[in-house]
C-alpha cells in the first residue's frame, strides 16, 4: 500500500464520523469553539474559556455575548405584554419606529450595482418580450396553414 493511502487512513481516523442523532449533533456543537474548528481531544468538549466541563442542564441557555447591533443584528422579539392596543397615534408611531428600524438593517446597493441590475432587467425583459412575439407569430402562422383564411 502507497504511504498516501496509509496516510488518508490516518487521517479518517482522527476524524470524527458524522453524528447519527440529534444529541450527537449536540455534542459536537458544544465542543466547537466560536471559529467552528472541533475542539482537541481532551479537552472534555467544552468551549474555550468555559468555566465548567459539564454542559448547560436543559431548558437553560447558555450565557450569550453581548448582542450585535446595527445591520447584523436580528430583530429583537416583542413581549407579549407590550401588546396593549394603545392609542391610534401610539401604534402609528411605534409601527414608524419599527420601520425605521429595519431600514436601518437594510443594506443597500451601490450606483453601480443598480446600474448593472437594472441593466440586466431590462435585458430580460426585452429578451422575453421577443420570445413571446415569436411564439405568438408562429402560432398565428400554424393556425393561418391549419384553418386557412
Amino acid at each position: 500500500m502507497s504511504e498516501d493511502g496509509e496516510k488518508d487512513k490516518e487521517r479518517a481516523a482522527e476524524r470524527p464520523s458524522r453524528p447519527d442523532t440529534a444529541a450527537a449533533r449536540r455534542a459536537r456543537r458544544a465542543s466547537a469553539d466560536r471559529t467552528g474548528t472541533p475542539a482537541k481531544a481532551g479537552s472534555g468538549g467544552a468551549r474555550k474559556g468555559a468555566e465548567s466541563k459539564r454542559p448547560a442542564p436543559k431548558g437553560k441557555a447558555p450565557e450569550k455575548a453581548a448582542k450585535p447591533e446595527g445591520k447584523g443584528a436580528p430583530t429583537p422579539k416583542r413581549n407579549r405584554q407590550e401588546t396593549k392596543k394603545g392609542s391610534p397615534f401610539a401604534r402609528i408611531g411605534r409601527f414608524v419606529r419599527e420601520v425605521w428600524g429595519e431600514l436601518r438593517k437594510v443594506i443597500w446597493p451601490t450606483r453601480k450595482q443598480m446600474v448593472t441590475y437594472t441593466t440586466v432587467v431590462l435585458a430580460f425583459l426585452v429578451f422575453m418580450v421577443a420570445l413571446v412575439a415569436g411564439l405568438d407569430f408562429v402560432f398565428l402562422e400554424g393556425v393561418d396553414v391549419v384553418f386557412g383564411n
